[in-house]
């Protein structure tokens, strides 16, 4: 351990810098993580670069072991190499393949606290193996808790939940932007656990109903090809886009009246925070974590998974419907301001790695 004068030398390991929700919160954390506190770096297993540009804009020093498509045995080796030459004093692992293999080298380099971050539901990462490797796990949602304590029998005291966090100043209304239109925004991987079919479905039976309503989908993943063809022959072209994945979403959430998800399974996506943050109700499923963001028929509307009629019953009701929309609009904003600000997500991480790191100590 370094002199108690000194920063803190934490490295969080992340599989990719690819689009998705954990590594925007592993940038937001390590851009705002306390300097004279921690000293931070962002360490990468492979390639994959679509948010590199925003680590770098946020002054992160990312140290990448391999530039190869998947996890190889070389960008383990790299890792294990450096865990054993500088050893971190804290190991934050995030995603499946570096909980598995950071916590199995970092507890052999003899790192002094390793940390796991649990972010997706029943992830295979043989947590109920691995878990006692973690001085602390850190969740993003309550049911992710209840689900470790449950199903893989970690100790809860082992456990903090700390709720997703959002730039509530770049997620913000803009009025003027909206649609002409009526307009429904989905932004999220193209996975099977987001059921992007059933959106479209979803999408479909809406679009039956309200011919004047648009659509837009942003994401990428290996559904976009099946959904290309299904837009083409239900002859929905002009009314349903498809777009690439971006680091900046907003421009698709100002344009539209509403937020859709048909997740399948889900453990707390951040979309829904950054969508309600832009004054924009929310329809999702009742999955996972998501009823701890999306207050039913307040802040937005939660229906049964695998069902796009309810979806779209849901998502009509809401389009037709400008009062509640604006209403749910304004209290899914009030929401985020009060619950899940970055500072607010920063100071609660900062008080478990320094926590862990006195227990350490002692």
């Amino acid at each position: 351990m370094s002199d108690a004068s000194q920063p803190i030398i934490i490295a969080v390991l992340l599989q990719d810098l690819e689009f998705g929700g954990t590594q925007q919160y592993a940038i937001r954390l390590l851009r705002h993580l306390d300097r004279v506190k921690f000293s931070p770096e962002l360490w990468v297993l492979r390639g994959g670069n679509d948010m590199t540009s925003l680590a770098a804009e946020a002054g992160i020093n990312v140290v990448r072991f391999s530039s190869a498509r998947s996890v190889t045995p070389l960008a383990l080796a790299r890792l294990a190499w450096r865990l054993f030459r500088s050893r971190p004093q804290i190991l934050y692992t995030l995603t499946v393949v570096p909980n598995i293999w950071g916590r199995i080298l970092g507890a052999l380099a003899h790192v002094p606290i390793i940390i796991s971050g649990y972010r997706s539901l029943l992830p295979r990462q043989h947590e109920r193996l691995l878990w006692r490797l973690s001085d602390r796990i850190i969740c993003n949602a309550e049911a992710l808790k209840e689900i470790m304590a449950r199903r893989f029998a970690v100790a809860p005291d082992r456990i903090a939940v700390i709720p997703n966090a959002v730039d509530a100043d770049w997620f913000r209304p803009e009025p003027a932007a909206k649609d002409s239109q009526p307009t429904v925004a989905f932004v999220g991987r193209l996975v099977a656990e987001k059921d992007p079919m059933n959106l479209l479905e979803a999408f479909r039976l809406v679009a039956t109903r309200l011919p004047q309503a648009r659509f837009e989908i942003v994401g990428n993943g290996p559904f976009k090809p099946e959904m290309e063809a299904r837009i083409r022959a239900c002859s929905l072209e002009s009314r349903i886009t498809l777009m690439p994945a971006t680091a900046d979403i907003r421009s698709a959430l100002r344009k539209a009246w509403v937020f859709a998800l048909a997740s399948a399974s889900e453990a707390s996506p951040n979309v829904i925070i950054e969508a309600m943050a832009m004054g924009l109700p929310v329809v999702a499923t009742r999955v996972g974590g998501i009823p701890e963001l999306v207050v039913d028929g307040t802040t937005g509307l939660l229906v049964e998974p695998r069902n796009p009629t309810s979806l779209a019953e849901a998502i009509i009701s809401l389009l037709t419907d400008e009062t509640r929309r604006r209403s749910m609009g304004e209290k899914g904003r009030a929401r985020v301001l009060a619950r899940h600000s970055i500072q607010t997500m920063v100071n609660q991480t900062e008080r478990v790695l320094l926590e862990a790191f006195h227990q350490q100590s002692l």
